[in-house]
Order: C-alpha cells, then structure tokens, then sequence
C-alpha cells in the first residue's frame, strides 16, 4: 500500500490562524483543504508541494506497477563504445543515444532471457589507442555481454586485437573498406561492394564522369576504398593520370586549395566527380568551400560516403542541393517500420533530431543480437555468435536484412540527394545485396572468402584451400 502525507487539520489551521472547515479524509485522520481567496499565501504553497508529491508518488506506483518484472540475480550488460567528445562526436554522440533508446524499449518489452540489460558507456574520445583501452575495461571492469560501437576503421583496427584476446562481441554499425572479417566482429554498416562501388557504378553510368577525385581522411578506411577505386576505375577504362587523390588529417578546416584543384581538374572539359570518404567535422569546411566557390552539383557532382543527415543538421544545404550521397538507408526510406523507428526517435529525443544509417545499422544488429541471445538462451559470446547465422530481421527500407556467414549483412544500396531541408531525396535503390568481406577489384584479396558458420575462417583462400590466418592482425 501506498501512504501518501498530507497536511493535519491542526497544521493548516496553525498557518491560517482559525478554524479552517477543512473535511475530514476518512480513515486517515486528515483533512482535505478548501483554498480560496482568504487561504494564506505559505498555506498554498505547502498544499501545492503535497499536491505535486502526491501526483509524483502516485505516477511512480503506477509505473512500478506497469514495470516488467526482472530477475532479481540477473543482468545482461550493453556496452556503448562512441566518441562523445572530439572530432568524431559529430556522427558518434546520436549512436550512443541510439543504443540508450533501443535498450530502454527492449527493457520496456521485457528485457532478454528475463532480465533487464543495462547500458554501460564509455567515452573513447575520438582517441584511437583509448578505444582499445575502453574496449579492455568494458570486458574486464564491467564485465559487458556485448559491445556496440565504433566509427571509424582505425578506431575498430585498435579494437580488434582486445576483443579477439578476451573474446568479446563488437557490432560495428558504420561503412568500411572490407578487407577484415573477424570471428568476434559483425559489421552491421555497408562493405565496399554495398556502396563505394554501384556509387561509382552511378557517376559512370548515370552522370557520365570521365575524371575522378577521390578526397579522403588520412586513415586506412579512405585509403583501402580508394585503392579499391583506383584499381576498379582502371578497370572500367579510367587513365590513372584521371584519378586525383588527396587525403586530409582529421578536423581538417582549410580546403581553399584541394576545392580549387579539383575545379582544375575540368579545364580541359571532361566530366568531373567528387568521390568523399572525408570523415567527421572536417566535412563541414568542405561543404563550405564548395557553397564559396559556387561550385553546384551540376558543375562537378559530390557522392559522400560519410555525411548523412545528421552532419548536414549543422550545415546550410541550400548551396549543397543534387550532391549525393551512397548508404543503405535514408531517413526519407518509405516503409512503416521505418514511420514507427522516426516517431519513436523524434519523441524520445526532440523533432529535431534526424535519422541516419548507421542508427538503422544498429537498429538492425541490435535486433539480431537480442534474437540471438533468445535463440541460444544465453548471452554467451561462443553461443550467441553460433545463433547469429542466418538471423533475420526487417530492415527500414522495406526489405529484410540477413546475416550471413561471412559476418556481414544482405543489405540494399542506396543513392540520394541532397535536398533543401537537409534531407535526402532517394534516386536509386537496389534489392539486398550480400556484403562482402574481401573485393574482387584487388588481386591479392580476390581469391580470398570468409566463413565463419561452415569453413570456420574469415581469410580462407579458394586457390590453395586453406585458412591464411584467423586473428585479424592484418
């Protein structure tokens, strides 16, 4: 039972200095007061108090009420390991608060295996060594059942080696440059053959591109895509001499001179592209140089593989309309469950908060692992990598997103524009493609397959059948 206290006849009459009429509750041995306009001013306000505890205390008997039941021995622990400070904050901070809002709706349906799970989150602070750090004290102080996190590559390559030592679980949710398949990883975010490539498919085919500059952050994500590139649009008939490639420290400010290369690079006619792995802030200056140097997307078209809507959220995209950008989601994706997905996003944290793809990502691994973890019937990492095979789960575009043996996903590619609003509007999109681990368009990773589920290796090579390696110290 609930007690609530109120205010004693005697105490109400004490402030109001008479007799107060107040009626008596019955059974409790207080009364209810009448306010009017003869109620002194200190009286109000300490009914108004009681008034609004009484509100609160009962609210929360209710909601204890309506609260799942757990286990009282039992919790399974979530880590969240994003940069909530530093140059990757920018795209990280709305995975995190991703994570949060799809643990407290699974904790709301009930939990996992009975039990509530509980968010443990730490700050790497866009520092690549103190991800491997945070990693290490996510398995061993905590004692986390699962990771979800990371950005970029070289923040995942400083992970690799702790969760493969202490056989941890990572769901990495952002785009990549493949060439990596790690027992103890699932990449729910885009492989090369799932962006980079039908993105360069659409310059050439669609917009007829004859020259390219490939702008990337200088780390091994934008520079293993753009070797992919580079070797994939000489195979297509592109001169070397075609290709401009420059890269960028991160946090990058000064693009003057690399905007003003690439308009060079159209003196003499041809058809220019921009391909952009630029990460983080950094593409907020470029952005800018572009809208400055009056360069439209019908001058010399941008396709990003890393801005989605919430770096334009910062941005004036008035100057940015018809540049493109390759994901496998869109905020603008018609589908129900994608409705549902930005409803709940938009009253958990504000209208003004945008979707993006590497949330779906985690929305989609998130799902699988929690399916898992049902399937196997417990959060065991050897147990839970076994039932991850061939999980299913709907994706936000309409379609189904399968995982597959080699830890990747079945996922559509899609192409956008950029519209006034800081939207995108969706040009091309394909059914689910297969992800995979290791490109056809380099010769010394051509021959090589992942496959966790039957061979047991994630660098197998079909010539000599045999498993290369099975840590990722690659």
């Amino acid at each position: 039972m609930l007690w609530i206290g109120c205010v004693t006849t005697r105490r109400i009459a004490a402030l109001n200095g008479r007799h107060t009429g107040a009626t008596k509750v019955a059974g409790t041995g207080y009364g209810k007061m009448r306010i009017d306009a003869s109620t002194p001013d200190p009286l109000r306000r300490e009914i108004y108090m009681i008034d609004l505890k009484t509100t609160l205390a009962a609210t929360a008997a209710v909601a204890a009420l309506s609260a799942p039941a757990f286990a009282d021995d039992c919790s399974i622990k979530v880590g969240v390991l994003h940069s909530l400070s530093g140059t990757m904050a920018i795209s990280e901070t709305t995975l995190k608060d991703t994570m949060l809002m799809l643990i407290d709706q699974q904790n709301a349906a009930g939990g996992v295996l009975g039990c509530e799970l509980e968010a443990v989150v730490v700050d790497p602070a866009s520092d690549w060594p103190l991800f491997a750090e945070k990693a290490r004290e996510l398995l061993t102080v905590h004692d986390v059942d699962v990771i979800f996190g990371n950005w970029t590559s070289v923040s995942r390559k400083s992970v690799l080696p702790v969760i493969e030592e202490l056989n941890g679980l990572l769901f990495y949710p952002v785009q990549y440059e493949g060439e990596e398949s790690s027992k103890n990883v699932f990449y729910t975010g885009a492989a090369p053959n799932q962006q980079a490539i039908p993105a360069t498919d659409y310059f050439l085919e669609e917009l007829g591109v004859e020259k390219f500059a490939l702008l990337g952050t200088d780390y091994v994500y934008p520079r293993t895509t753009n070797n992919i590139l580079e070797s994939y649009l000489q195979s297509k008939g592109i001169a070397s001499e075609d290709i401009f490639v420059n890269y960028t420290p991160f946090g990058h400010s000064d693009w003057s001179k690399i905007v003003a290369d690439v308009v060079a690079l159209a003196a003499d006619g041809k058809k220019v592209g921009v391909i952009s792995t630029i990460n983080g802030d950094a593409n907020i200056g470029f952005y800018k140089e572009l809208a400055a140097a009056g360069i439209s997307a019908d001058d010399i078209p941008v396709v990003a593989f890393s801005v989605g809507e919430e770096e334009l959220s910062g941005l004036d995209t008035s100057n940015l309309v018809g540049h493109l950008a390759a994901w496998n989601y869109f905020q603008s994706a018609e589908s129900e469950a994608n409705t549902a997905f930005i409803d709940a996003w938009k009253t958990t944290m504000g209208d003004e908060r945008v979707t993006n793809d590497p949330m779906e990502a985690h929305y989609i691994g998130f799902n699988m692992w929690v399916n898992a973890v049902e399937a196997a019937k417990t959060a065991d990492v050897d147990a839970v990598r076994s039932a991850m095979y061939g999980q299913e789960f709907p994706n936000l575009t309409g379609g189904t997103a399968v995982m597959l043996p080699n830890h990747h996903l079945a996922k559509p590619v899609l192409i956008g524009e950029i519209q006034e609003d800081g939207q995108f509007d969706i040009i091309s999109q394909t059914t689910e493609v297969p992800g995979d681990a290791w490109t056809d368009f380099l010769p010394e990773s051509a021959v090589l397959m992942s496959d966790w589920k039957d061979i047991g290796c994630g660098m197998y090579n079909t010539e000599t059948k045999s498993c290369v390696q099975l840590n990722s110290n690659y």
